[in-house]
């Protein structure tokens, strides 16, 4: 089991707990995580990460598509790669909302299909300089030709000599876009995904990947986990829920909320709606206290460590490739490094 650690994104100010990433690379963890929302962005801190490191992977989980163009995210991640002596890093990508995506960037929600499968296949075009890059999808088209064009775009190819093999790994949840990540990525990152739930969505990975011509063996498969060691399980699992609450409540429309659904598919469908309802009415204490304990110890490990070693198991035996561990504590990440079998450096 290959291990991650998540960094998330900013809150009002922007720190990288560089010693926790060194302790985590000394340890033999495989890759470190940053993220985006609309504060912090999620390729700077790995460009700064690298300066610090020697090895670990360095991965966004996620950048959000709409952020920038597809060659602007090739071009990122090549820069940085290449800085940090090419084979580090991993380009995750999801759609986030059409909050985000219109609100904050000015851009259409459009269609995340289409949209999806030609911004990845840009940016292997991009990477692989095979020729000057030219792309006439459904919903992105290079050279631009669209309304205001003046109609003079030229396909070009990069000055930098990439690496080709940079991953590109996709944050998705729905069938539709699970099925497309087996297709056309090297790596899923679930949305919050459980050891229960992952043999339903790797069907639909392995259906997409048989379309591509692959196997589930082509696929790195790394969820998210929160761990935190400690002798009160009651006291962890309330610690988590006003951020579900947010993110299940707050984190999209109303009628438009990939959180919620979540919560949904994983049977908890009275709960979603009543703490939508709480959150968006402004009542968000009384909307992090719906939030089912087992929701949050499903997809966590949680407790003693004697605890989290049991329940540490089933994640191994559901298939998953690689855990990101999201923690605070320097103690957890040394211990899931034991339980990982990795090996310090």
């Amino acid at each position: 089991m290959k291990l991650g650690l998540a960094l998330g994104y900013s809150g009002r100010q922007m720190k990288l707990p560089i010693e926790r990433i060194q302790l985590a690379e000394r340890l033999g963890y495989d890759s470190v995580w940053t993220a985006e929302t609309y504060g912090s962005d999620a390729w700077s801190p790995l460009a700064y990460i690298a300066a610090k490191t020697q090895h670990i992977r360095l991965g966004t989980a996620i950048q959000q598509l709409a952020g920038r163009p597809p060659a602007t995210a090739a071009m990122q991640a090549a820069t940085i790669d290449a800085l940090a002596g090419g084979g580090r890093v991993i380009c995750g990508i999801g759609m986030s909302g059409p909050q985000i995506v219109e609100g904050w960037y000015g851009q259409p929600w459009g269609k995340p299909y289409y949209r999806m499968k030609d911004y990845v296949a840009i940016m292997r075009k991009v990477l692989n300089r095979e020729e000057p890059v030219s792309h006439e999808g459904k919903e992105i088209q290079l050279p631009f030709s669209g309304s205001g064009a003046l109609g003079i775009g030229k396909p070009l190819k990069s000055i930098l000599h990439m690496n080709p093999d940079i991953p590109i790994w996709l944050g998705t949840g729905t069938e539709t876009m699970v099925r497309l990540t087996g297709e056309i990525a090297d790596g899923w990152l679930p949305l919050r995904m459980t050891p229960d739930t992952l043999p339903k969505a790797k069907a639909w990975l392995l259906e997409g990947a048989n379309k591509a011509r692959k196997s589930l063996a082509d696929i790195e498969i790394q969820s998210a986990v929160q761990v935190t060691i400690t002798e009160d399980v009651k006291a962890a699992i309330q610690a988590q829920k006003p951020n579900t609450a947010l993110y299940v409540g707050g984190m999209g429309h109303k009628n438009m909320n990939f959180h919620k659904d979540q919560m949904i598919n994983r049977g908890y469908k009275e709960q979603a709606e009543k703490i939508q309802e709480l959150y968006l009415a402004g009542h968000k204490d009384e909307a992090a206290a719906q939030v089912p304990d087992e929701y949050i110890d499903d997809a966590a490990l949680l407790g003693s460590k004697s605890r989290i070693k049991e329940r540490y198991r089933p994640w191994v035996e559901a298939g998953f490739t690689g855990l990101t561990v999201g923690t605070g504590q320097d103690e957890a990440i040394r211990y899931m490094a034991e339980l990982a079998g990795l090996n310090s450096r």
